[in-house]
């Protein structure tokens, strides 16, 4: 599989201070000297640079997919997923990431048939996730500030068909943005109730209660994506794509 690097994009929410820019700056440039390693097949140096980056409090989703693409080199699968994972919930309809989180998911060694979902709640699946938090968050922002246009032109024109049309289609842009926040915020409330994990196990026992002589429920293997619903002391609570239920070693898996 031929991976591709991106070039970095960032997501930032701090105040341009003195400090954050200069931070700014160096992580740029350890990003790039990631990027020339990555390129010279020194993948372990490569993927040093890119968590030292992390570690400074960035994140992007350029960042997790070539850290991801570095661990696939080295066929340290549940690293690489993770990763993928990571870099799809900050954009979930690229399509880089789709492609080669797909490629990673052919290596994993579990092959777990997902329960399927009815007609009408894929329907409006496809249409919350068609942008992530971040697109319909600008898309609101857009629509509000073209119904403020709109409605300003309305109060300002005096020929009544064109404040019908003014008016009509500022209350148009208002429907869209509370839409979009709306479909934003449900995303937001997804992500948050729901707590993502991959196995980094090579591989391991889930049990049926969270103890060793408990018995056992069934097996997992690295890269498998699960769902955390409980934590007790050491243990916690899984569901897999099928449905099934049980308890997993913290150790073994590393959340989302």
């Amino acid at each position: 599989m031929q991976l591709r690097l991106k070039p970095n994009t960032r997501y930032l929410t701090a105040i341009f201070t003195l400090v954050s820019i200069l931070s700014f700056a160096q992580g740029e440039v350890t990003f790039k000297k990631a990027n020339a390693l990555y390129h010279q097949e020194q993948y372990e140096e490569a993927i040093k640079a890119y968590t030292s980056i992390i570690e400074s409090g960035e994140a992007s989703t350029a960042l997790y997919y070539n850290l991801a693409n570095a661990h696939y080199k080295l066929n340290a699968i549940g690293e690489s997923i993770y990763y993928y994972e990571k870099a799809l919930l900050l954009s979930p309809n690229d399509e880089d990431v789709q492609n080669n989180l797909a490629f990673a998911n052919k290596a994993t060694i579990d092959a777990i048939e997902a329960l399927p979902k009815g007609v009408i709640s894929r329907f409006f699946d496809s249409i919350i996730y068609a942008f992530g938090i971040e697109g319909w968050a600008w898309l609101s922002i857009l629509t509000v500030l073209l119904f403020v246009i709109g409605y300003l032109v309305y109060y300002r024109t005096q020929q009544p068909s064109k404040k019908r049309l003014f008016f009509a289609g500022s209350m148009v842009m208002l429907l869209l943005g509370l839409v979009s926040i709306s479909f934003a915020y449900v995303q937001y409330t997804d992500i948050q109730n729901t707590q993502n994990a991959i196995v980094f196990a090579q591989e391991t026992v889930v049990k049926s209660e969270p103890n060793l002589r408990s018995e056992t429920a069934f097996q997992l293997h690295e890269g498998t994506k699960i769902q955390v619903l409980e934590v007790l002391n050491d243990w916690k609570k899984i569901k897999i794509a099928d449905g099934k239920i049980g308890w997993i070693s913290a150790s073994d898996i590393k959340e989302l």
